[in-house]
Order: structure tokens, then C-alpha cells, then sequence
């Protein structure tokens, strides 16, 4: 089975395939939209892509691309992030000046690079961060990656677990070209637009709050070419399959121009490979 992520290897991204599926084989890509489209020209037969942080939010540009893409969500995975201070072989503390990583990395140890009198320097991603600081072979300057990152480009930890909240944890979806139907606990994804109207947003969740229908999270993202109307992402706690929640999606149907399931996939459950 090839799995697509973004990212070089060694990326978070990669570590989420291996602890999600086990086995399988890892297919680099160089952005998001290369992973919808490995998987939709079958190329791959899945993809991973993070969605959230619980210290950085959203991913927004991967929920607009649940929506371009007919793919379906059939998994979630939540990973716990350790970042690692990576230096070139030799490097010390006092020598380092700069740090180079993913904005999100950065910021998540922003605190610690302050303490440290380092400053932060953008890069594409995590992993090729540390690629390209090898290749570099600074001692001055340092990457923030994973442990495994600097296992694989023979480099040097000097620190690790230096995010400045120990809670951080990234949620990735698992997309296929076919949908699942889930056993046991569930969740679902769905995306539906509204009409500008007093009240039809509260309306549309009303219909899940009635029928005891948990929600664990709603986004809204700008509706493309029409100006200042919306999207609304909401993930529910329970399959689209159950009579609830089918009830539910029915009745929105009648009220929504636009409605959509991206899927229904098993519920995250720590320590509970899925």
C-alpha cells in the first residue's frame, strides 16, 4: 500500500503513516495538492494530511482541499509532536545564532528560542529543514525536526522536547478514493453552505443538538467567488450511518444550497490503532 505525505523523510508527516497504518510504503510529496492528486490519479492508494494543532489551529488550506478533491476521509490519526533542537556534528549551544524550520514548528517553540537568543528563519518543512542545514554543514545554526529526522541525515540532537506547551498533538486525516463505513465509535465530516439568513446557522445546528448528536468541531472558510459568504466545516460525534445523524443530514439537506459527507471514519482512541 503507498501512502502519501508531504514533506522529505523524516517529517511528522511520515511518522503519522507509520504509526497509523504499520506497515506501507511512504510517497514524499512536495505539497498538499500533490497528495489529493497522487491519490486521485491512483497513483497512491492513500494520503495523510494534518488538519489541526492544538497550539497552532487549523490547517485551512488543507479543509479547502477536502472540498476541491472528490476524496473521502476514512481515518483520523492524533500525533503527539516532540520537537528536537538538530544541529550539525560538532555544533554547541553557545554557537548557535539562527533556527531553521517549518513556521509551524517555530512557533510552537517560540518561547524557547526567545530564552535562547535564537532567531527564527522559515523553511518549507521540518525534515528538509535539517536536510538542508547538512548540506549547509553550519555550525552556527540550527533545525527543528524530529528525532527521527536527524537519525536519517546523521545529525545531533541537542535538545529535545522543546515546545513550549508539552500538550501538542496534530490531528491528521487519512483520505482514499472510496468511502468507509465505520464500527464501533465514529465520526463524521461534512461541509454544507447556508443561505444569508437570520438564524440558518443555528438553525442547521440545532438539527444535530435535538437528536443528541455531539459536534467536535465547526470551521467556516471563505465560499470562493462569492464574497463574504461561507463554508462550514463540522465534524460529528457518531456515523452518518446512524438513524440520528441520518435524520439530521436529511432535514439540512432541505435547508442548504450546498451539502456534503467527506466521511465517515472510526473515532481516534489513544494507544488504539485504528
Amino acid at each position: 500500500m503507498k501512502i502519501a505525505f508531504r514533506g522529505e523523510p523524516g517529517a511528522y508527516s511520515e511518522q503519522a503513516v507509520f504509526e497509523y497504518f504499520g506497515e506501507g510504503e511512504p510517497v514524499s510529496c512536495d505539497s498538499f495538492d500533490d497528495i489529493f492528486d497522487a491519490v486521485t490519479s491512483r497513483e497512491c492508494d492513500a494520503g495523510i494530511v494534518p488538519i489541526e494543532n492544538t497550539l497552532a489551529g487549523s490547517i485551512h488550506q488543507n479543509y479547502d482541499l477536502l472540498m476541491r478533491n472528490n476524496l473521502f476521509i476514512v481515518g483520523e490519526y492524533h500525533l503527539r509532536v516532540r520537537h528536537c533542537l538538530i544541529v550539525n556534528p560538532g555544533a554547541k549551544m553557545e554557537q548557535i545564532r539562527m533556527v531553521y524550520s517549518h513556521p509551524q514548528a517555530l512557533r510552537q517553540c517560540a518561547d524557547y528560542l526567545r530564552r535562547h537568543k535564537m532567531k527564527p528563519e522559515e523553511g518549507i518543512d521540518t525534515a528538509g529543514s535539517v536536510k538542508a542545514l547538512k548540506k549547509l554543514g553550519a555550525l552556527d545554526m540550527a533545525s527543528i525536526a524530529s528525532r527521527r529526522a536527524a537519525e536519517i541525515y546523521g545529525m545531533e540532537i541537542l535538545e529535545e522536547g522543546i515546545e513550549d506547551n508539552p500538550e501538542n498533538y496534530t490531528r491528521f486525516l487519512v483520505v482514499q478514493r472510496e468511502p468507509t463505513i465505520p464500527k464501533g465509535e465514529a465520526k463524521t465530516s461534512l461541509v454544507f453552505t447556508l443561505n444569508n439568513v437570520p438564524g440558518a446557522l443555528v438553525n442547521a445546528l440545532n438539527l444535530f443538538a435535538l437528536r443528541g448528536i455531539n459536534l467536535t468541531k465547526i470551521e467556516s472558510r471563505p465560499l470562493h467567488g462569492r464574497p463574504w459568504e461561507y463554508l462550514f466545516y463540522v465534524d460529528l460525534d457518531c456515523s452518518a450511518q446512524d438513524a440520528r445523524a441520518n435524520e439530521a443530514l436529511a432535514l439540512l439537506s432541505e435547508s442548504t444550497p450546498t451539502l456534503r459527507v467527506l466521511g465517515s471514519y472510526p473515532r481516534f482512541r489513544p494507544n488504539i490503532r485504528t
